[in-house]
């Protein structure tokens, strides 16, 4: 029934790339890298000094005037999602409180938010001068932290880090009433999210939704822990360009970024009503779980993410040679690259040989929670500019990856495309997109 039918009909993208869609789609389709020594922080001594990091911005440009005085309480990951919303819902045709307080054309109650996030963390700055007096012969001294420590953090820095900050900011500004949901399951929240908001309105309880994901690893304590955790690229420091190499037989690990991906969903007779600009269909969705007891890597076999994507293909209702593209999780990790290759093998058949698959974060870096949701982003304008590009620092294939990686752009209408993720936690999941076709049935 047209009544289930989700859409797609808007986008907002931060990235290491660029400040909006424009700007992350263009570096992509020019094979661009989005790559560089860290400059947040000095990264010395790091095994990893590198990151994908978002161009300079100001936060104040991109809320409400009367919302100013709340940048404050908004850590990065924060502002990147805010960012990434207001583009999100100015593309859609969307009037909000935020965009104008005086010509709203949407029914508050019936706009829900979805996001996913992932681990925040705190300034080291805001938590240095507290950690200081809370030291008794050279060790941290938990009683002198809970009576000398804690005076000297804010009362409200808690605000500024708690995961469903993110949602709550983007509801405030844009006056969003509807059900709300944070999900912070890492690399795959923002795909759950984005399934989660479609069917809060595929079941009638909205009509319309914001969901993605954000989040900024460039900070100390997040880049130590992948690297201590051997999941970033060791020996690329000097070659920042190169660094990221999904699938390929030289592929080493993994670099960590920052960004945001949101887009608008829609009930697709409310789309109609209001003649706004479809971009893509929401037709199928999946998710699954399956840890490996080593939890830092993706089980050998790809278990999880083959169901995520057995189940979002029942869904959409389509065979796998239906599939024009597939957009990866593809991170660079060698381990957890030929599990996902394994998983769309299994899940794909011999079909998988001949589908375009196009990995991102050789450009994009991984950047957590909102890399779910650029990719979603990636896929619809390939749908709609009809051209996939080609896939950067892909040379030879890794052993065992007989997945068929875009090398040079092509020109293709492409009607259904699979986007998967998954996290080093377990948790996986699925999308299937369709290019928006008016005649067709739900």
């Amino acid at each position: 029934m047209d009544s289930r039918r989700v859409v797609i009909t808007g986008l907002g993208a931060v990235s290491p790339l660029g400040l909006s869609v424009q700007e992350t789609w263009e570096g992509l389709r020019e094979g661009r890298c989005g790559i560089g020594r860290i400059k947040a922080f000095d990264p010395t001594g790091f095994p990893c000094e590198l990151a994908g990091e978002v161009p300079y911005y100001r936060i104040q440009d991109h809320v409400p005037r009367t919302y100013r005085k709340a940048v404050k309480l908004m850590c990065r990951d924060i502002e990147l999602a805010v960012v990434a919303a207001d583009e999100a819902v100015r593309s859609s045709g969307l009037i909000t409180k935020g965009i104008d307080p005086e010509k709203v054309n949407v029914d508050p109650t019936r706009f829900a938010i979805n996001l996913g996030t992932g681990i925040i963390s705190c300034d080291l700055t805001e938590l240095g001068p507290a950690a200081v007096v809370s030291v008794t012969d050279g060790q941290f001294d938990i009683h002198k932290w809970g009576k000398d420590g804690l005076e000297h953090v804010t009362p409200l820095w808690l605000l500024k880090y708690l995961p469903n900050m993110l949602a709550c900011h983007i509801g405030i500004i844009h006056d969003l009433q509807g059900p709300s949901n944070t999900i912070t399951c890492a690399e795959a929240a923002a795909h759950l999210a984005i399934g989660e908001a479609a069917q809060v309105i595929a079941r009638g309880a909205s009509d319309l939704a914001l969901a993605g994901g954000a989040e900024a690893k460039v900070n100390p304590i997040m880049m130590i822990r992948q690297c201590l955790l051997k999941r970033t690229t060791p020996d690329s420091n000097d070659s920042p360009q190169t660094a990221c190499r999904p699938f390929d037989a030289d592929a080493q690990g993994s670099v960590f970024g920052e960004g945001a991906g949101i887009v608008v969903l829609e009930n697709v007779n409310n789309a109609r009503r209001r003649s706004a600009p479809i971009l893509a269909e929401i037709l199928g969705i999946g998710h699954s779980h399956n840890l490996n007891p080593a939890y830092e890597c993706l089980e050998p076999d790809g278990k999880g993410v083959q169901i995520a994507i057995e189940k979002a293909m029942a869904d959409a209702e389509i065979g796998p040679e239906d599939l024009d593209l597939i957009v990866p999780h593809g991170t660079g990790i060698p381990s957890d690259d030929l599990a996902e290759a394994r998983a769309l093998q299994a899940a794909l058949g011999t079909a998988i040989e001949n589908i375009p698959v196009w990995p991102t974060k050789s450009m994009l870096s991984t950047t957590g929670a909102a890399s779910g949701a650029l990719d979603v982003i990636a896929a619809v304008r390939v749908m709609n500019e009809g051209v996939i590009p080609a896939a950067r620092n892909f040379v030879r294939p890794a052993h065992g990856c007989h997945l068929h990686i875009v090398t040079r752009p092509q020109e293709r209408q492409v009607r259904h495309a699979l986007c998967c993720s998954y996290t080093y936690g377990g948790q996986t999941a699925a999308i299937v997109l369709r290019r928006f076709d008016e005649s067709a049935v739900a």
